[in-house]
């Protein structure tokens, strides 16, 4: 359901999108889901692998684990900067028929050099350049990449489809993790390569069969007399200020909470196998792979369960168990005890990943600004990402690494308080 420019939005007895769908009369089409689903996983191939590896390189010139964390961080600063801007360009250039895919195409050759350098300089602020560039021109496509589920699938099937594409972003970390078990100790400049490579090759395969062959397919039908005179992304987000229930400005707070802690959790759990577990830096690197199969597994399920609970209301839940898991990584420090931890946190984090940006989509005021809201979601949840790591390692510099869970516990628990509260204000009384 979409809403004219500065509209309110429907009174609480009225179905609400996050509930209530609009319906299709068709299917969803399992080959346009397939490689969707293959352009999102090339892509996350690489950021999987950034988060994992990346900090140990820069340990060998830093110490403190927030600034670690706060460098870790800075990827997704420059996404709040970027994705906004880089959405409505891609917005403009889908009005006119030309697409997205050029932008997504020339990032990701652009991104991959830089990429490649990391473990072949000799300093810090060699290091530092090309973090800082491949993040720019990384940041410059990702969201765009992922608008293109909105592009291709009508609003009644994009929840299912999120499913799927996320079930491929797990299959993401198990890449990486598999990298990190296999080649890292081996041959870490060889393990910087495949990661870029793999992108190159599956994105061009996904714009060959999908970009190609469907360039002016729009799933969702034309609406008439919708709003289309958003001039730049801060008119989109005075829009969203402007809705009386702000039911949007929630989720994006919701949003930058739950992000912050799932990112500080994947950008120091490294480090924290190494010193707290005693494991190596490629067994530590691994760590995610078990947390990796059950998202894969449960990733789908939750999306269709999502359909029927409420989207908000099964974040809430996931949050909830994102929590509990946390909790058991700290009442058993050792290998297994943290495995069981990332596995139950990451199921939860799986009821986040496929529901939050579906939910902002079918809040959109105008199918024609989707690429700004999906700029807008990395708004919300690279800001927490970006700050999320560097709170989490200045907690861990004040605590020891021995209580990093518990700290991020205490810190998840406010994302439960968000949830809570935007689920009784958008949940309809049964």
């Amino acid at each position: 359901m979409a809403y004219g420019k500065g509209a309110a939005m429907p009174e609480i007895a009225q179905p609400h999108p996050l509930r209530n769908a609009p319906t299709s009369p068709g299917r969803m089409s399992a080959s346009t889901v397939l490689w969707v689903t293959l352009a999102v996983f090339a892509q996350e191939s690489v950021w999987n692998f950034y988060d994992a590896q990346v900090p140990a390189e820069l340990r060998q010139y830093l110490t403190s684990a927030g600034l670690v964390g706060l460098i870790m961080g800075m990827d997704n600063l420059l996404g709040v900067l970027i994705q906004p801007w880089m959405g409505f360009v891609s917005d403009r250039r889908a009005r006119d028929g030309r697409g997205r895919w050029a932008i997504v195409l020339t990032g990701a050759a652009l991104a991959s050099i830089p990429f490649v350098l990391i473990p072949w300089t000799g300093d810090l602020p060699t290091l530092m350049l090309c973090i800082v560039a491949f993040a720019a021109t990384a940041n410059a496509f990702k969201g765009v990449t992922e608008t293109l589920v909105s592009d291709y699938l009508s609003p009644a099937h994009r929840g299912k489809a999120q499913g799927f594409v996320k079930a491929g972003v797990s299959l993401t970390i198990v890449v990486s993790a598999l990298i990190s078990l296999l080649v890292v100790d081996r041959s870490i400049t060889l393990a910087f390569a495949l990661p870029p490579v793999l992108m190159l090759v599956l994105l061009t395969t996904s714009w060959v069969f999908l970009g190609r062959r469907h360039s002016t397919a729009v799933a969702e039908a034309k609406e008439e007399d919708e709003p289309t005179d958003f001039t730049s992304p801060w008119a989109v987000v005075k829009d969203m200020v402007r809705d009386p229930s702000r039911a949007r400005a929630l989720l994006m707070l919701g949003i930058f909470c739950f992000a912050g802690m799932w990112s500080a959790l994947r950008a120091l759990m490294t480090p924290y196998g190494t010193e707290t577990l005693g494991l190596s830096r490629g067994a530590a690197g691994g760590l995610a792979l078990p947390g990796a199969v059950a998202f894969l597994v449960c990733v789908v399920p939750l999306a269709y369960a999502s359909s029927r609970l409420g989207q908000i209301r099964a974040i809430r839940y996931g949050v909830g168990l994102f929590v509990v898991g946390l909790l058991i990584g700290f009442a058993s420090p050792t290998v297994p005890g943290t495995v069981a931890s990332l596995v139950v946190t990451s199921i939860g984090y799986a009821t986040f990943a496929v529901n939050a940006l579906v939910a902002l989509w079918d809040l959109a005021p105008s199918r024609h600004v989707v690429g700004t809201y999906t700029g807008l979601y990395t708004v919300a949840s690279s800001t927490g990402a970006a700050l999320g790591p560097a709170l989490l390692g200045f907690t861990v510099d004040m605590t020891g690494w021995r209580f990093m869970l518990l700290d991020g516990a205490l810190f998840a628990a406010i994302t439960f308080v968000v949830f809570t509260r935007l689920a009784r204000r958008v949940t309809p009384a049964d």
